[in-house]
C-alpha cells in the first residue's frame, strides 16, 4: 500500500514538473518559431542588406532585450513574446542547446558579406530552430 502511494506521489510530481516545464516554455516556443520563420528570410534574402537584418531578427528574438547583441534599431520581432529564448530556455536543456547554437550560426552569418555564405549561415540557424515547437 505505502509503495502505492509512493508511485502515485511521484508520478503526480513528475506530472506536475513537465507540465510547469511546458508553461515557462511557452514564450520560448514562440520565440524560436519566429526566429526561425527570420532564418529562413535571412536565407532567401535577395540581398546582404536584408539577409543581415533578417539575422539581427534572429539574435533579437534569441537573446531578448537585455541580452548581448540584442540590436533595437533593427527591430524586434518577438517583442512581447518573452525575455529572449536564450533566458526562456533554461529550464529545458536540449532546447537552449538548440537556441545557443542556432544564436552562434546567426551570428556568423552577420560578420559575412558575401550573399552565398549569409544564406548557408542562416540555413543552419533554420535547420537548428526546426522542430516541434
Amino acid at each position: 500500500m505505502n509503495k502505492l502511494l509512493i508511485a502515485t506521489t511521484v508520478g503526480v510530481f513528475a506530472s506536475g514538473m513537465a507540465f510547469a516545464a511546458f508553461a515557462q516554455n511557452g514564450p520560448a516556443h514562440q520565440e524560436v518559431a519566429t526566429a526561425h520563420a527570420h532564418a529562413l528570410m535571412a536565407q532567401n534574402a535577395e540581398t546582404v542588406a536584408k539577409a543581415h537584418t533578417h539575422l539581427h531578427h534572429v539574435v533579437n528574438c534569441l537573446v531578448g532585450p537585455g541580452g548581448k547583441g540584442f540590436d533595437a534599431s533593427a527591430g524586434n520581432p518577438c517583442k512581447g513574446q518573452g525575455d529572449g529564448a536564450l533566458s526562456d530556455t533554461v529550464i529545458n536543456a536540449e532546447l537552449h542547446g538548440k537556441v545557443k547554437q542556432a544564436l552562434s550560426e546567426a551570428r556568423a552569418g552577420l560578420q559575412a558579406d558575401k550573399l552565398t555564405t549569409i544564406h548557408g549561415d542562416a540555413a543552419m540557424a533554420a535547420a537548428t530552430l526546426q522542430f516541434d515547437h
